[in-house]
């Protein structure tokens, strides 16, 4: 890898996230590279990930966050979960059995179980029993706990 002179200012970027795996907890890696022209910021990228591979620094990133997720553990109620947004900010969410009297709704029949969750938006807390079908499929409707305690 070659380094040309860098003039100021560089009016190109490439801002790269490189991720090891599609959950937040994954590492990354999120270099980027500056240029002068578009062809020279491209070529730079190309010439970073190809450093980067060739020096094992994707490969060291990888076994230093492995390490770090054996020795050190997230205080109580952090971590272990890709967090979810909505309206730009991250949305508590909490997944378990279906509460008592949820099972057996009336007039629902999603024949591939449910799952209950609880979050929080723009108007207030939430609690809904979502169809547990793979998302690639069908999913039936969702239904959500109304002040009056039914499900619908």
């Amino acid at each position: 890898m070659t380094t040309a002179p860098v003039s100021a200012p560089n009016p190109f970027k490439i801002g790269m996230t490189l991720k090891a795996a599609s959950g937040y907890e994954a590492e990354w890696l999120t270099p980027s590279v500056y240029g002068g022209t578009a062809d020279e910021t491209a070529q730079r990228a190309v010439d970073l990930i190809k450093a980067l591979a060739d020096r094992g620094v994707i490969e060291m990133v990888s076994h230093a966050a492995v390490k770090m997720r054996d020795t050190h553990q997230a205080p109580a109620g952090r971590g272990g979960g890709s967090p979810k947004f909505q309206n730009g900010r991250v949305q508590t969410q909490q997944q378990d059995q279906a509460p008592a009297g949820a099972a057996g709704v009336a007039g629902d029949n999603c024949p591939h179980g449910r799952t209950h969750r609880t979050g929080s938006s723009a108007k207030g807390p939430w609690e809904a029993m979502f169809c547990s079908a793979p998302q690639k499929h069908q999913q039936c409707k969702a239904l959500f706990l109304q002040k009056d305690g039914s499900w619908t």
